[in-house]
């Protein structure tokens, strides 16, 4: 199994709710049958599995996710468009045409400047988008031997690996002041695994990334880009399939992240081994500089 590479933007977020929880904080009514719609099979719905809190999901993992309803419901006007569904997702997406489903490791994210036009993303950004709660994400900033700057993307950076690789990096915890859950902007997608019986609900698999942007000016000295959250009272334009794209631009364009509360956090988080509520908690500050002279 590949490693998650550190400091991915967006590379690593926590999510402790329960499933009850997230219900409540979403607004989402009970199912109608469990993993989806009433009549949905593996094919057809992503399965609702329950999930053990995780405080440092990496790409491979599985994430709750909330999505609207399906096409057909909206179209027949039998339910607004909005949070409707809780499942859960494979972080990592698979396109249907891949070859195999590592490919996901490398598809973690979609940049929203881009994300109509690619074709691993177009199609689900067209029809399947969805909603990654997350308490926080996390973000690396780099250290060189003069100070802090920004992280940056592997996008825009030629040198990036190179400069990842030779600075320490300081981790940061990003969510909503209030600890309310983000939201951050997702798709999905589903892929058959040819290896699969049919009658096996694990031939089907079911799977996600998170949408990102440039960083707003807020958290700009951390990191170039940030995930995009969406604020509540425009989930239903996000979650409805037959959103046009100019409202989803919009829409993308709308992260509050003036609400947001920025800390930094121990390294811990560094590695994935490492998982519970401890990583969320601001970290000590650093030592001052001692005063070497002898009296």
């Amino acid at each position: 199994m590949r490693r998650p590479t550190l400091g991915a933007m967006c590379g690593r977020f926590a999510q402790s709710r329960t499933q009850s929880q997230l219900r409540l904080a979403f607004d989402l009514p009970e199912e109608a049958a469990p993993g989806g719609p009433a009549g949905s099979g593996a094919r057809t719905w992503p399965p609702t599995d329950d999930l053990a809190a995780d405080h440092n999901i990496a790409p491979g993992r599985s994430v709750y996710a909330v999505l609207g309803s399906p096409p057909g419901a909206v179209a027949e006007r039998a339910v607004p468009p909005g949070p409707r569904h809780l499942a859960t997702l494979r972080w990592g997406l698979v396109p249907s045409w891949a070859r195999d489903a590592a490919v996901g490791y490398r598809m973690i994210n979609a940049r929203s400047e881009t994300v109509a036009e690619k074709p691993a993303f177009r199609t689900a950004f067209a029809h399947r988008r969805c909603l990654l709660p997350a308490d926080a994400y996390y973000e690396w900033q780099l250290l060189s031997a003069d100070g802090a700057e920004p992280g940056t993307s592997p996008a825009t950076d030629p040198a990036h690996a190179s400069r990842k690789a030779k600075a320490a990096k300081r981790p940061y915890a990003i969510g909503y002041s209030d600890g309310t859950p983000l939201a951050l902007a997702g798709l999905f997608e589903r892929w058959r695994d040819p290896e699969v019986p049919d009658d096996d609900p694990a031939a089907w698999v079911w799977s996600c990334a998170v949408i990102t942007a440039e960083a707003a000016p807020e958290l700009g000295h951390i990191h170039e880009r940030m995930p995009v959250v969406v604020p509540p009272e425009h989930f239903g334009t996000w979650l409805d399939p037959s959103a046009g794209l100019g409202d989803l631009r919009r829409t993308m364009e709308l992260t509050p992240a003036a609400a947001f509360e920025v800390r930094q956090v121990g390294t811990a988080v560094n590695s994935v081994r490492n998982n519970g509520p401890e990583l969320l908690a601001e970290a000590e500050p650093e030592p001052e500089p001692q005063d070497a002279t002898l009296f």
